[in-house]
């Protein structure tokens, strides 16, 4: 057990012969003790401070353990949302390839289609043309045919003359668009 102010003070010493001077011994005593009181006091008030040190190193501690928590956890969540966001931007693409894989497929279908149309409708052009060359052909040599100028030939007692007098030509006129 440490010695305290007051056991310094109260402390005696047995004289002998030829001792020691008492008053000089009372007297660093005295100072003893006072140099042994200031020392307590300042180890007492180290002591407080190095408690209240401790505690704020405490809570600084706990800060510090949480922040790293923080960090760690938005470490973590960045990653995952750099990982979702790299899915999602995957699956966009895919569906952007599927779409334009789509749109090109029912492009190219419907450009068969048409040329097939147009191939159909060439197809029924020509023989449109043939048939009305056909038919237009058949009617000139209807025309040209002896068959008319037998028909003009032949008096039909007047009445031909008669009914081609009373009957007017049409008009033949252009209309435009």
């Amino acid at each position: 057990m440490p010695l305290t102010p007051l056991d310094i003070h109260n402390k005696e010493f047995t004289k002998g012969f030829r001792g020691y001077d008492e008053d000089e011994v009372n007297e660093f005593l005295d100072q003893v003790i006072k140099d042994y009181e200031i020392v307590i006091r300042q180890k007492k008030e180290l002591e407080r401070e190095v408690n209240q040190l401790n505690e704020r190193l405490g809570h600084f501690t706990n800060i510090e353990a949480t922040l790293n928590k923080s960090i760690l956890v938005a470490q973590e969540t960045a990653e995952e949302v750099k990982t979702n966001a790299a899915k999602e931007s995957k699956l966009i693409v895919q569906e952007a390839e599927k779409n334009a894989d789509r749109i090109i497929n029912e492009s190219l279908e419907k450009s068969r289609r048409i040329a097939l149309e147009v191939e159909e409708l060439k197809k029924n052009a020509k023989l449109f043309k043939s048939r009305l060359r056909m038919l237009v052909e058949t009617q000139y040599e209807m025309l040209e045919s002896e068959d008319w100028d037998d028909l003009f030939a032949t008096d039909l007692s007047g009445e031909y003359e008669e009914e081609t007098d009373s009957v007017e030509e049409p008009e033949l006129t252009s209309q435009s668009s």
